[in-house]
């Protein structure tokens, strides 16, 4: 797509819009604008299930921000067992990789015995964070990666969590699918806000997590 940058990306953000692939290596982007939309609630209960609670609390992972950007990008870019292919393309990287240089896209890593073992990444625009992808090659880093992202957005004061889509995955943590008309006029809401990806302490335990999105549940 000829002359599509970061500035053009973010427009799209705006507008309810998101690029992408139809596979890996398809060269073309696409930009999608569906019916429902996938959102994780930032002002009701996360749900985390016992188990998953224990291994947050357990601090079995390190979490850190922005240490390996293009690396957490490739990995979700990666095919994982039960995902041959993925929508991620050397177009749709290397355009993320430019946005998180001028300071819009952010990843999340996990570290496992100080190796990476999973991660996520996304946008920011005001108070909405739009979650792009995550990976995971570890058991349940994905997971824990994402208990410590709702933290840090309630923390921040965000207001839009889009996952885009819904997956059964993310339902457990009550994932909810709403119209277009609906996710338009939060995001038109949340966009103007002012948030904070940085307010959450890189270094908080996983009891913090915990204890965070509780509170401002």
């Amino acid at each position: 797509m000829r002359g599509f940058g970061v500035r053009e990306l973010l427009t799209c953000y705006t507008r309810g819009v998101f690029p992408m692939a139809e596979a890996r290596h398809d060269p073309r982007i696409y930009l999608l604008d569906p019916d429902e939309r996938g959102i994780i609630p930032l002002d009701e209960h996360f749900h985390i299930s016992r188990r998953l609670k224990r291994t947050v609390k357990q601090d079995r992972f390190h979490i850190t921000i922005n240490r390996c950007f293009a690396t957490v990008v490739e990995g979700c870019a990666t095919p994982q067992p039960g995902r041959e292919d993925t929508w991620i393309n050397d177009h749709i990287l290397n355009l993320y990789i430019e946005m998180h240089e001028q300071g819009f896209a952010h990843s999340l890593e996990v570290w496992h015995d100080q190796r990476l073992a999973g991660g996520l990444y996304g946008v920011c625009v005001g108070g909405a964070f739009f979650g792009e992808s995550m990976f995971s090659k570890v058991r349940d880093a994905s997971k824990v990666a994402l208990v410590h992202l709702v933290a840090r957005l309630k923390a921040g004061g965000y207001s839009l969590l889009d996952a885009q889509f819904t997956t059964d995955h993310l339902e457990t943590f009550g994932a909810q699918v709403i119209s277009r008309a609906d996710y338009k006029a939060r995001l038109a809401v949340s966009t103007e806000e002012h948030a904070d990806f940085f307010a959450w302490p890189e270094g908080a335990s996983g009891a913090q997590a915990l204890q965070s999105i509780t509170q401002t549940s």
